[in-house]
């Protein structure tokens, strides 16, 4: 093969890359405000409160699983929930990690779903997808969706 040829196939290979890079981008900042203004944003920073059995942080209301999973920033669970920066990062690791389960191209539902009900509440048919309902609707009242 040619040099220019390999020149041509790969830049095809690294646009096809950045295509698909670019579809599954991940949540939007836009839905990601919407899940912490839900979750009372600002008023929660720097706090925990219980919420069945066990306690949920910061401005997303994250808990300790959903910390793990979404890779255990920030020097520990209450150090890193209780801040936005490192929660908001927790919460899009958590999405991409969880995301694709949900279909090839999740929305906004899908996410908000996830958040509070875990990974197979954007399952249609599933009970966490009936048990995130009543999160679901408050937060399209809320933030307009």
């Amino acid at each position: 093969m040619s040099t220019t040829l390999l020149q041509r196939v790969f830049s095809l290979f690294l646009l096809a890359t950045a295509l698909v890079v670019i579809a599954n981008a991940g949540i939007t900042s836009q839905c990601l405000q919407c899940i912490c203004k839900v979750e009372g944003c600002e008023r929660q920073v720097g706090k925990c409160r219980p919420d069945k059995g066990s306690p949920s942080c910061g401005p997303y209301q994250i808990k300790k699983t959903y910390w793990i999973d979404g890779g255990k920033r920030g020097g520990g669970y209450e150090t890193c929930t209780k801040q936005t920066a490192c929660s908001e990062a927790t919460v899009r690791a958590y999405m991409d990690r969880y995301g694709r389960g949900c279909r090839s191209n999740p929305t906004c539902e899908d996410y908000m779903r996830m958040h509070n009900g875990g990974p197979k509440a954007c399952k249609v048919g599933t009970d966490q997808y009936r048990n995130t309902t009543k999160y679901w609707n408050a937060a399209k009242k809320q933030c307009g969706l």
